[in-house]
């Protein structure tokens, strides 16, 4: 048994959302009771003690939108004809790199950031895979990843027309082989989702094809919806429906489903997002790097739609995208006043309300019964830190890398900046490697 002690405990439970010295007991993979310090080394005396020496004791982030296969990117030189526009960014880039990796690419493109996640107190995440040229056992590796770091994880391949038929067909059984070992293994570590790369890669033929595969799996999908104005453009040409409507009229979109992006959508389109439903992912740095556009997540949210956060691989740390959507949403809006209160609903509450959507147990919230992921964040702050002003602290004054300790499932996997059980610098030096060997044969 765990007992977290001598804490800054913020709890995220409306009830009690903030204990002065508070602490955490955890008796396997669960929180069994949050209260004060001295009451609860009283009541579990043999628990080994984590001292968090006034530090901040939170529940782990939440990463609602992932793409590890993109980690051979950082710092890659293709050269050529700098990109204008999105489809010039995924043809020039993300289309050339996914095609090369290999399985053994896989795993070491997820490694890095599943560290750089630890480190950064990132504890789960909802990740969109793609190699087309290493489809089969790519998710099971990314799997094999993620049990060895020990990242709450839910994967799935994006399903795309864009390389041929027969690697459309390999993704769509890769997606339903995984789901089926999710499902039998029912262990809420580990989820599978139907991925399916975005409309504008989906032919009649695929899509429908996509949700026969998804029928009696009692799963969702994972799609980009209307990221750039290319998939719009593409939808209306194609089949006179705008993206989100096609999707809507297909039935893809569901409280089982996450729609990612959701940038160039009407009035109309956000209340079929609300009438299905579905999680929106909303992920500000990816969309400014992109120069695809600004969400509309602040009248979605208006609207009553779950709208989560995530960093679509642009960087493993939460924490950025989470001040960078404060920022972006008053720059958009010309309003200063305006996305205070949004990107912590979004980061603190929506992401744990669409992460528990996939599995049976609860996170997110530092309370008994939930699974025990739990961070402590090397952090006073120069100004009282209580219920009222802990967001402002996370906004203005934390990053990923005060996290200290990190603790998922129950499990310590970084203690005092040390990766427990992990031989981290012998992860990366063959993650460099691979990377080197991916960059040379682009």
């Amino acid at each position: 048994m765990l007992l977290i002690g001598n804490g800054k405990v913020v709890t995220r439970d409306d009830a009690c959302p903030f204990i002065e010295n508070g602490a955490v007991a955890i008796d396997g993979p669960v929180i069994t009771e949050v209260g004060e310090t001295g009451v609860l080394q009283a009541k579990y005396p043999d628990a080994r003690f984590i001292d968090a020496r006034g530090r901040l004791v939170m529940p782990g982030f939440i990463n609602a939108h992932m793409h590890y296969y993109s980690t051979f990117a950082r710092g890659i030189s293709l050269g050529g004809k700098p990109a204008t526009t999105f489809g010039e960014v995924l043809r020039g880039l993300w289309w050339r790199l996914d095609k090369e990796l290999t399985l053994e690419d896989v795993y070491y493109s997820a490694v890095g950031p599943m560290i750089d996640q630890i480190r950064s107190g990132v504890t789960s995440v909802i990740d969109h895979h793609a190699s087309p040229h290493a489809v089969e056992g790519s998710l099971f590796k990314i799997a094999e990843a993620a049990q060895h770091l020990g990242i709450r994880s839910n994967l799935c391949y994006e399903i795309s027309d864009r390389d041929g038929a027969a690697i459309k067909d390999a993704g769509i059984k890769e997606n339903v082989d995984f789901v089926k070992h999710c499902k039998a293994q029912n262990n809420d570590m580990l989820k599978g989702l139907i991925g399916i790369h975005a409309q504008i890669t989906i032919s009649e033929k695929t899509l429908n094809e996509c949700i026969e595969a998804a029928a009696g799996l009692d799963v969702g999908f994972h799609i980009h919806a209307a990221e750039g104005i290319e998939d719009v453009v593409d939808a209306l040409a194609k089949y006179d429906m705008r993206v989100v409507e096609r999707l809507y009229r297909y039935k893809v979109l569901s409280d089982k489903t996450i729609a990612v992006h959701c940038i160039h959508i009407t009035e109309e389109e956000m209340d079929m997002l609300k009438d299905s439903g579905v999680a929106v992912v909303h992920n500000p740095e990816s969309n400014m790097g992109n120069a695809v556009g600004v969400s509309p997540v602040l009248a979605m949210l208006k609207k009553g739609i779950l709208v989560g956060m995530g960093t679509d691989g642009y960087t493993a740390d939460m924490t950025e995208s989470y001040k960078v959507a404060a920022i972006l949403h008053k720059h958009a809006a010309h309003i200063p006043s305006v996305a205070w209160a949004e990107p912590p609903q979004m980061l603190f509450k929506n992401n744990k309300a669409i992460m528990e959507r996939f599995i049976q147990g609860k996170i997110g919230t530092l309370k008994k019964d939930h699974y025990a992921d739990i961070i402590i964040v090397d952090y006073q702050g120069p100004t009282p830190v209580n219920e009222n002003t802990i967001n402002s602290h996370i906004l203005f004054g934390v990053s990923g890398r005060h996290v200290d300790t990190t603790i998922i499932n129950g499990k310590i996997v970084m203690n005092d900046r040390e990766l427990v059980g992990i031989d981290e610098a012998g992860l990366l030096a063959k993650s460099r490697e691979h990377a080197l060997q991916l960059w040379k044969r682009i």
